[in-house]
């Protein structure tokens, strides 16, 4: 199958009407279907398809326990109406990169796989690459075990319902010791390749970030009788910590983002009593993420108290910075150089990955694909299929030059 046909097959896939974004939610139906697509993929081509103990799923060109493996992928699943492209891009390129190594009639030195990781986005359950974690050993068990969606469903009830076994779950060190190198492709979620006229780049680094739950305590009391100086209304320093988190960010350089809220009792005429805001923040370096939040939280009481309201904050996530593997990003350099006789540019990003969550214990490296609008997390994201063409044609150069010399 071509990238064209492939990408056409996947499209309609958890595609909301309604929005034109995509649902595809960890361990949803959605997200059975997409892994359905990919185990029929990798069946056509013959690979060896298996999924792991954490529901990640495998596709073997070679014997898996040969070891010093090159393998390629992303992720499939989304962020509440989000783009075609973000995660699925990495996937597709993967199988037509591994489709044009074999039309090149290549000899593979090394075993090849094509991984498609699950819970990425983390949309579901309130924590991104939830698969990759788990494997890492960068999440326990007992973490795992209570993570809760929206709907009280717990992951492993969630996983259980989708046909995985939830015990199962955990470190999968001999898996990852079989890897000698991951290659993400990904699109790019900013315009710097389309500033600078590149079709494709290399990653740098990924920028430390996490993700702080902000609860503002109030008291419920009808909004029609209330005088407001009898209030207790947590939505004003709430809102008040909106403009503070991008107020910090602009002086800092850096990003701070509320972009999700629970309000109780959530009524139209009832002034709340509670207020739960969800701050991501990200910058180059540490230092610099510690000011933006330390600043953001020092507002945030200060407002609090102005207004008699409690403040809990509670950090939910975190990843500290991650430099991707040197060694490994001037080798993937070296052939993309010598390919397109073109110096590849390389670029720092905000958006975590499952090649960070996994550069702690395997060397890791990351190719983006221009984004021509810089749009992502959104049905508005784009890439051009002849930039998406490139994209093959550059990962397909990389799995070359790693595995079959």
């Amino acid at each position: 199958m071509t990238f064209h046909s492939m990408w056409a097959e996947l499209l309609p896939v958890g595609r909301s009407s309604a929005s034109g974004g995509y649902r595809r939610y960890a361990w949803t139906a959605a997200d059975t279907d997409c892994r359905a697509w990919f185990r029929e993929q990798a069946e056509t081509r013959g690979l060896t398809y298996e999924v792991d103990r954490n529901g990640n799923q495998w596709a073997w060109l070679g014997d898996p326990a040969a070891g010093d493996a090159v393998v390629t992928g992303s992720h499939l699943d989304s962020v509440p109406d989000g783009g075609a492209f973000d995660g699925p891009l990495g996937v597709v390129s993967s199988f037509a990169a591994l489709d044009e190594l074999r039309a090149r009639d290549v000899t593979f030195t090394k075993p090849v796989a094509l991984v498609n990781f699950g819970d990425e986005e983390g949309a579901r359950f309130g924590l991104a690459c939830v698969g990759s974690r788990l494997t890492a050993g960068r999440l326990t068990v007992e973490q795992a075990h209570r993570l809760t969606d929206g709907d009280g469903i717990t992951l492993p009830q969630a996983m259980e319902a989708a046909g995985h076994d939830p015990d199962a779950i955990g470190p999968d060190p001999e898996r990852l010791a079989r890897v000698g190198a991951f290659v993400e492709l990904h699109v790019e979620q900013g315009r710097a390749l389309d500033l600078s006229g590149d079709q494709v780049g290399l990653a740098s680094a990924i920028w430390p970030h996490g993700r702080w739950r902000f609860d503002f305590r109030g008291e419920a009391n009808h909004a029609g009788t209330t005088r407001l100086v009898d209030r207790r209304d947590p939505m004003l320093p709430y809102a008040e910590t909106v403009l503070a988190a991008r107020r910090e960010a602009r002086i800092a350089g850096a990003v701070a983002t509320f972009g999700k809220i629970s309000v109780e009792p959530n009524g139209v005429n009832a002034i709340p009593s509670l207020v739960r805001g969800w701050l991501d923040s990200r910058a180059a370096d540490q230092a610099t993420l510690d000011t933006v939040v330390g600043g953001v939280e020092k507002a945030a009481r200060e407002y609090a108290e102005g207004h008699g309201i409690d403040l809990d904050v509670v950090r939910e996530s975190f990843t500290p910075v991650v430099e991707f593997d040197h060694a490994l990003r001037d080798e993937l350099a070296r052939i993309l150089g010598s390919a397109t006789e073109l110096k590849v540019p390389v670029l720092g990003t905000g958006a975590g990955h499952d090649a960070g969550i996994l550069s702690g214990t395997v060397p890791t490296a990351m190719l983006f694909v221009r984004n021509p609008t810089g749009v992502s997390h959104s049905p508005a994201e784009f890439a051009a299929e002849d930039d998406c063409v490139a994209g093959v044609h550059a990962l397909a150069d990389v799995l070359e030059g790693l595995a079959c010399r």
